[in-house]
């Protein structure tokens, strides 16, 4: 166990179970050492003055001996929101200190949130943290702290802390990861938003993304062509970036030149060629995916198809040997079709083009702790869904300290995945292509239906889903 660049506190599974939540926190205390006769202990340097009290209470609790190593306050506290969090499921009025933003961020951090909300009201502030796509009210801090807490966000994002009127974006960069930072005018004062964005790819793995073995081999046929188009739909928050850095991430090699267009750039891949957009200075996906054209590129990865601009350059640069890989906005791996079609994209070229047509979604799993088995009736299903098989029982989602009392821990993706073979081909062309044509096991609302059956998640979870079956 040890402290990585004075920064982190890295504590192995037996040290983390050497003390309860309770002392740690209580104490300001994280286990360095645990031996027969002896408690080595990290301790928040603004403990100093409460050594002594500190080391008899200890000593009673484990009838030791008591080692204390002080370091700085800020290194504990993160070392407690990651390993010892606190068991309490309502929003407090929590102080506010020089640490109080950089504390915030290392806990959303370390507990996987993905952005972290900033609000104004007339009497206080609000935060909140989406932990696996739910909003969760963290706490409250005085206004009089939140003028000194924005100041102090745009200053470490590089913004005007002066402009109040009107929305600013800007970034925060750390180690391994960064910080999107949004702030937009209220009526009250200006809402954060800041989203974190992971650099590290190492975990992903096409294989564990969560298709079943026939869709994976259906996607790898599909990306493994050298030219043709790949499109990934799904609502924000889907996946579908995911997805595609995890593609990208298996067909890197030496002998390909892979270039991107981002908005943001989440992950950074060694040997990929990868641009951020900005727009406000002209460079769009449409003039981006121009310039790419004449660097000799093998596959080009857009972030998003828009508009018909861009979906006709994809489209153009898919025809003249490239392998695109994009994302599009449509409730299904047909829905996609019929937006091409929307956009003025000739049927001919679509069938002629389009690889594979993937649709995902990110469905929450229950918590194992707290997930409570009940009867399941089939009327409180969708009318408009028919299941396969009946089901006796289900799960519901309860709530505890180990899920932050949502009864949800981590998220699930299910694909929907439409290869455009000449069957499909043909359909497209003469405009006859529909859902019911699709495999009915391969639907997202059956993908969706099978989390249920085997108890993964509720149908609360995934009801919106089943009524688009």
């Amino acid at each position: 166990m040890n402290i990585e660049s004075q920064k982190h506190i890295n504590l192995s599974i037996d040290l983390q179970q050497a003390i309860s939540s309770d002392i740690a926190n209580h104490f300001s205390i994280i286990p360095k050492e645990i031996t027969n006769d002896t408690n080595a202990f990290f301790i928040a340097d603004e403990k100093i003055l409460e050594e002594y009290a500190i080391k008899e209470e200890l000593k009673l609790i484990f009838n030791k001996n008591i080692i204390l190593e002080f370091v700085e306050s800020s290194i504990v506290k993160r070392a407690l929101s990651l390993y010892y969090r606190k068991n309490d499921d309502k929003p407090r009025l929590v102080s506010y200190g020089n640490d109080f933003l950089e504390d915030l961020i290392f806990e959303a951090k370390n507990i996987n949130a993905s952005d972290i909300h900033i609000e104004i009201y007339e009497e206080d502030v609000r935060v909140r943290l989406r932990i696996d796509g739910q909003l969760i009210e963290k706490n409250h801090i005085k206004k009089e702290n939140y003028l000194e807490l924005i100041n102090q966000i745009k200053i470490k994002s590089n913004l005007d802390i002066t402009e109040k009127r009107l929305p600013q974006d800007g970034r925060i960069e750390y180690d391994d990861f960064d910080i999107r930072v949004s702030i937009l005018p209220t009526h009250h004062g200006e809402k954060v938003v800041m989203r974190i964005l992971g650099r590290d790819a190492s975990h992903l793995d096409i294989n564990k993304l969560g298709l079943d073995n026939d869709d994976v081999q259906t996607y790898l046929e599909a990306v493994k062509k050298t030219n043709g188009i790949v499109l990934i739909s799904g609502p924000t928050g889907s996946g579908k970036t995911t997805t595609l850095y995890a593609t990208l991430k298996h067909l890197n090699d030496i002998k390909r030149n892979i270039l991107t267009v981002e908005d943001p750039i989440e992950y950074t891949l060694k040997g990929i060629n990868q641009v951020q957009l900005k727009e406000n200075i002209g460079l769009t996906f449409t003039s981006a995916l121009r310039s790419f054209l004449r660097q000799d590129p093998d596959i080009i990865m857009l972030g998003e198809i828009r508009d018909a601009q861009t979906a006709q350059m994809a489209i153009r640069a898919s025809l003249t040997g490239h392998l695109v890989l994009s994302t599009i906005h449509t409730n299904s791996a047909v829905g996609t079709i019929s937006r091409l079609v929307d956009m003025d994209i000739p049927s001919f070229l679509i069938a002629e083009t389009i690889n594979v047509s993937v649709a995902q979604r990110l469905v929450r799993t229950l918590c194992d702790s707290c997930k409570k088995e009940e009867i399941f009736n089939d009327k409180d299903l969708p009318r408009s869904f028919k299941a396969d098989s009946p089901l006796k029982s289900h799960y519901t989602a309860k709530g505890c300290d180990d899920c932050y009392h949502t009864g949800y821990k981590g998220r699930r993706a299910i694909y929907e995945i439409l290869p455009i073979t000449h069957e499909v081909a043909d359909a497209i062309k003469n405009n006859t292509l529909v859902q019911s044509d699709f495999t009915k096991n391969k639907k997202l609302s059956n993908k969706a239906f099978d989390l249920l059956s085997r108890g993964l998640t509720s149908l609360e979870e995934i009801y919106p889903i089943l009524i688009n079956s």
